[in-house]
Order: C-alpha cells, then sequence, then structure tokens
C-alpha cells in the first residue's frame, strides 16, 4: 500500500512462496541489486560463457539472510529443492539449477534472487489486517515477462485498482 513506510517494500511486488502457522517467506520480485548473474555464479565458481545469461540482473529479494539465492522459474523442470509455489510457478534453491541455467538446461523462464522478506508467526496476518499489503494471485507474466519497473502497477491493476487512487491509510468495512 502507499503508506508502508518500511523503504524495502514501499511500492515492492513480494511473491508469497510459504506461508503457514510457523510464518511466511515471500520474493520481492521487482527489487534490482547490483550483480548480475554472473556476479553470482564466478562465486559459486560455475562457468558460463553466454554473455545474454551471464549479463541478467539479480533481484534483491529482501532483507533477510540476502547472501542465499533463490530461482524462480517455470515449471519445465525439477531440481534438487524445487518448490511449486502457484501453478506455473516454482522456486528453487539448490546451487543445481544454477549450474543447468548456465549450461542452457535450465528452464524456460526465471529470476534470479537474493535475500527474501520474512514474517514470523501472525506477524503477516496483522499487518493485513491493517491494510499494509494488498493481496492478488500469482501471476507468472508479471514475474517473468515484465520489465521489473512495470510489476508493481501491473499487480495492483490486476485487481481492478487504479493505483492512483490508493491513500496512503486505509480503513476497515
Amino acid at each position: 500500500m502507499p503508506g508502508m513506510e518500511d523503504p524495502n517494500f514501499d511500492h515492492g511486488v513480494t511473491l508469497m512462496c510459504q506461508h503457514n502457522e510457523d510464518g511466511a517467506l515471500g520474493i520481492t520480485i521487482n527489487r534490482h541489486s547490483d550483480l548480475t548473474l554472473m556476479d553470482v555464479l564466478s562465486q559459486l565458481e560455475i562457468s558460463c560463457s553466454d554473455e545474454s545469461i551471464a549479463n541478467q540482473p539479480v533481484l534483491q529479494g529482501g532483507p533477510v539472510q540476502q547472501e542465499r539465492g533463490f530461482v524462480l522459474h517455470s515449471d519445465d523442470g525439477r531440481w534438487e529443492a524445487t518448490t511449486q509455489v502457484a501453478p506455473g510457478i516454482m522456486v528453487t534453491t539448490s546451487r543445481d539449477i544454477l549450474e543447468a541455467i548456465a549450461e542452457h538446461r535450465g528452464p524456460s523462464k526465471y529470476v534470479v534472487a537474493l535475500g527474501y522478506a520474512g514474517w514470523s508467526a501472525g506477524q503477516l496476518e496483522d499487518e493485513l489486517k491493517e491494510n499494509a499489503w494488498l493481496n492478488t494471485a500469482a501471476d507468472s507474466a508479471i514475474i517473468f515477462d515484465l520489465p521489473l519497473d512495470d510489476r508493481w502497477a501491473r499487480a495492483v491493476a490486476s485487481l481492478g485498482i487504479d493505483a492512483s487512487t490508493l491513500q496512503p491509510i486505509g480503513g476497515h468495512a
């Protein structure tokens, strides 16, 4: 929501990957980091000679454990640590997917992010009650097909809302 004061989430689009009684974990999908995929691959000693892969941006997935990597990807492959997030959207945290991407054996669509957004038990529910977040269904087109700068507006528009009419403070009906 426009009233979000935390700069980590202002106009952020966060894909909820896990939500249970212990808390929640999400990956922000519209924040650039200062890294490219080659920076990550080099650190893991994975070779990649394709500049179109090497120069892809790595996203800032959230403020928690920014050294931890996540690959959000299409549902066209399985790797050691893959979990389905939503129809057509998977998340993998194992090294083997990065090796596959570097060798052109990876998923057809993917984004790489470092870090995540995390909430303790009940924290996200409290924030939702306070109207801190808009909530919409996961959409693979937003994640994989849109430029980063267009993702927030498209996510808001998917709710049938004109973003310019949002107010920083909400009420309860």
